[in-house]
């Protein structure tokens, strides 16, 4: 499927509704392709093999986050 970005601006849902069911979705600007939005396979997979995920909790030199992260900003004016 293609779509204006005035068709994204003010029909966001059908066009979220669209991607959910399996189909791309190209948005165009002034006649021109500009993004791709396409559907998610399975999150609950994608979340398992982010190793992002869970990073600090092997972490044994923070017992406490909050002072931890007060540490790292300190001498920071905010």
């Amino acid at each position: 499927m293609q779509a204006t970005s005035k068709d994204l601006r003010f029909h966001t849902k059908e066009i979220l509704d669209t991607a959910m069911r399996g189909e791309e979705v190209i948005i165009t600007y002034h006649g021109k392709p500009c993004a791709k939005i396409i559907p998610i396979e399975d999150s609950s997979q994608e979340n398992k093999e982010n190793e992002f995920c869970g990073m600090w909790k092997d972490r044994n030199d923070m017992e406490d986050v909050k002072s931890y992260v007060r540490n790292i900003r300190r001498g920071r004016k905010f």
